[in-house]
């Protein structure tokens, strides 16, 4: 629990005790006593809405920047536009990809969360689609041998399906929509690839 949220909450409390206090001046006939608690009430609830305020904004803020790591990637060259990829999943999983091209290429569809939903904890889902290798030259990415492969494991409900057919759901998610990144792939290197909220990006190991 953050130091914001505990504020929110003490000043809350404090609140409920002035009311009761006020409560108790006005019911004595004290009025003077009690427009000093009413002062003190609104200022009390001011705090506190100010200090939930705050909390909740930082929360929704920490939520719209998360980033998650998809997978670590070992790139290997193994000739002239031709190099392999080891794919380490944060779920354990391994896999190994020959491509060919000149750089990594990665795919997946992306499921947004309005506000509401980023302020009550959910984050961007995704599904990878597929890795491929990419060149640079328009023209050789014409003519060359393409080598694309699948990474989707879907085994559950498509939750985009799932939005259209249950309109309650809109209240929570934004859109579903494609987002790809590439690196280059001449050297030995080792990167990891990231989800966030604005789609994938693929960072070297250690960089962040």
């Amino acid at each position: 629990m953050s130091a914001l949220v505990v504020l929110a909450i003490l000043f809350a409390v404090f609140s409920l005790l002035s009311l009761v206090s006020l409560a108790v001046a006005i019911r004595r006939g004290r009025w003077l006593r009690g427009a000093g608690k009413t002062i003190q009430l609104l200022l009390l609830l001011s705090l506190a809405a100010f200090f939930g305020t705050a909390a909740l904004g930082i929360r929704g803020y920490e939520a719209l920047t998360r980033e998650d790591r998809v997978a670590r990637i070992a790139v290997h060259p193994a000739g002239p536009q031709r190099f392999s990829v080891s794919f380490e999943f944060s779920d354990g999983r391994h896999k190994v990809f020959s491509l060919a091209g000149d750089e990594l290429y990665v795919d997946a569809h992306v499921l947004k969360w309005t506000a509401p939903g980023n302020l009550i904890g959910l984050h961007t889902l995704y599904e990878l689609d597929r890795v491929a290798g990419r060149y640079r030259d328009i023209e050789k990415e014409k003519t060359e041998p393409r080598t694309i492969h699948g990474l989707s494991e879907r085994t559950g409900p498509d939750l985009f399906d799932l939005r259209l057919r249950y309109p309650v759901l809109r209240w929570f998610v934004d859109a579903r929509y494609g987002s790809a990144t590439f690196v280059p792939a001449g050297k030995e290197e080792r990167l990891v690839l990231w989800i966030s909220t604005t789609g994938l990006l693929i960072r070297e190991e250690g960089e962040r």
